[in-house]
């Protein structure tokens, strides 16, 4: 593989991808407006130009509660996208191989707490997110060189995500306590580690459905608490339950993803989620301390 192509570049996890695979590779980095994966024509414009010998879709529309209000404009992203992107490539040749990027939001989060959903248990979205990202699964699933990683939780040191929100309120009023979800679980997931699984995958491709998530799992209050912890921010955490923070969207109770089909494959490189936390708190919260007291 030696010409990569990059879709959704400016985004959290194609911000980490471009910055892995450059180096190595001959890598195009796409965002709107020089594609736009609703439209066929865009899609294919940029394979002809490129030819690339593999594609990573980091496109989605990810803002969960205004996907509740606005699930046909969402659907055009996370679904007719990757659609777009897998019969782009296939008009193409069918030569290049499609990694896309999916959610734990596929499952309703029933199953018993502390057992992980694996790859083959059968999806059921209680979101318009989780509906869009399911039905842009099997486009790509169908394209016989495409793999989808189901991830969960992701933060990264680009844009807005959970920590940087939990560092601005722990900064901007440091003696009120921050109320946070303590009833769901999952795995947090640095956007970092998640372009080394990607790598892992490319280098060993094979089609297929995979889940892709930090190991092991904590609630939202132990992640938002251990972060500022790790910041060295004064802070003080209050646990408490979905029903006490309604939003519009329904939320997982039970996120944790098995990544059994990697380990299968030998290629499951993603670690502890506490240990990559500690490790992304010494690289990104001096910064992001400066940036938010400026």
């Amino acid at each position: 593989m030696e010409r990569l192509l990059i879709i959704g570049a400016n985004g959290q996890l194609g911000q980490d991808c471009r910055r892995l695979f450059s180096p190595s590779l001959e890598v195009k980095c796409v965002d709107l407006p020089d594609i736009d994966i609703t439209d066929l024509g865009s899609v294919a414009a940029q394979v002809a130009a490129f030819q690339p010998d593999a594609v990573v879709n980091c496109a989605a529309w990810t803002a969960v509660d205004k996907a509740e209000s606005n699930e046909e404009i969402c659907a055009r992203v996370n679904a007719l996208g990757p659609a777009n992107i897998a019969r782009a490539l296939a008009e193409a040749g069918g030569g290049a191989v499609l990694v896309h990027i999916s959610t734990d939001y596929v499952f309703d989060g029933s199953k018993p707490l502390f057992e992980p959903y694996v790859e083959d248990d059968p999806p059921n979205p209680v979101s318009a997110y989780g509906r869009t990202k399911l039905a842009g699964e099997r486009p790509v699933l169908e394209y016989a060189k495409g793999a989808v990683l189901r991830t969960a939780w992701l933060y990264g040191e680009t844009g807005a995500n959970f920590l940087r929100i939990m560092l601005r309120l722990a900064l901007r009023t440091p003696a009120a306590p921050i109320r946070v979800v303590d009833d769901q679980w999952g795995s947090p997931t640095w956007s970092g580690s998640l372009a080394r699984q990607i790598q892992a995958l490319l280098g060993r491709f094979t089609p297929g459905l995979y889940h892709a998530t930090s190991q092991g799992h904590c609630t939202w209050c132990r992640l938002a608490d251990r972060f500022l912890e790790c910041a060295g921010v004064d802070h003080e955490v209050v646990p408490i339950a979905t029903a006490d923070y309604p939003t519009p969207a329904r939320r997982p109770a039970n996120s944790i993803l098995d990544n059994r089909n990697l380990r299968a494959l030998g290629i499951d490189v993603m670690p502890n989620w506490e240990d990559d936390l500690v490790a992304f708190a010494r690289r990104v919260a001096p910064r992001w301390i400066e940036e938010l007291r400026a």
